[in-house]
Order: C-alpha cells, then structure tokens, then sequence
C-alpha cells in the first residue's frame, strides 16, 4: 500500500524551469530569483533591495525575456515627477490633438531603480 506524502505540494515545472534559466544568466543570487519566482507565482510585485551594480537591470531583462513580457526600466532622481512614469500625451500638430501613449508602468516588467532619490 503506497502511503500519501505529507507536506508541501511538488513545485510547478514552469517556474523550476524559470529559475534555471535565471540562474544560468545571473549566478549568486539564488534567493532574490526565488523571491521574483514567487512574485510572480502569485500575481505580486517584487522589492529587490541591492546596491548598484550587482546585476539588478539584467536579472529584470532575463525575467521578462524568460515569460515573453515587455520590460522598461526607471532611473529614479529628485525630478522626476509621477506623470512622467504613469501616462505622456503627445501633441500631433498634423490634426492638433493630444493622444495618449502607455509608458513604462504599463509594462510588464518594471524595474524601478533608486527609489530613496525620488522626492516624496
């Protein structure tokens, strides 16, 4: 008699397939990966909290590349105001109308680079 395993259910394949590649394109950073993983398992954001220069923007390239998903990076400074990272109109002199064109939060990979120099 097969007796029933008790405890956590066996891992999805996509996802142990997502964090391979993701492993094979940034080494070291085996728990940030897994976090991203469960991020996005569950439809929710992930906060990666490094210092610059460890790979941040190509670990958000290698994740949108991996699901076939738009990416678009922020560089965050003390000018930059909310609209600019939320919706742009551009002005077509042609027929003299604004349109509305989706920019980078409409992504759907957003990587949000230094935040704490962005004013509150």
């Amino acid at each position: 008699m097969a007796m029933a395993r008790i405890g956590a259910p066996e891992p999805n394949p996509k996802l142990l397939a997502l964090r391979k590649n993701l492993e094979t394109v940034i080494l070291g950073k085996s728990e940030c990966i897994e976090i991203l993983a469960v991020a996005l398992a569950s439809v929710g954001s992930g906060l990666m909290e490094e210092v610059p220069g460890l790979g941040n923007t190509t670990l958000a390239k290698a994740l949108a590349k991996s699901i076939d998903a738009g990416f678009c990076r922020i560089q965050f400074t003390p000018v930059l105001l909310p609209a600019e990272s939320l919706r742009r109109s551009v002005y077509y002199p042609d027929n003299r109308t604004f349109n509305f064109r989706r920019v980078a939060i409409f992504r759907k990979v957003l990587l949000a680079e230094e935040i704490n120099r962005a004013s509150p």
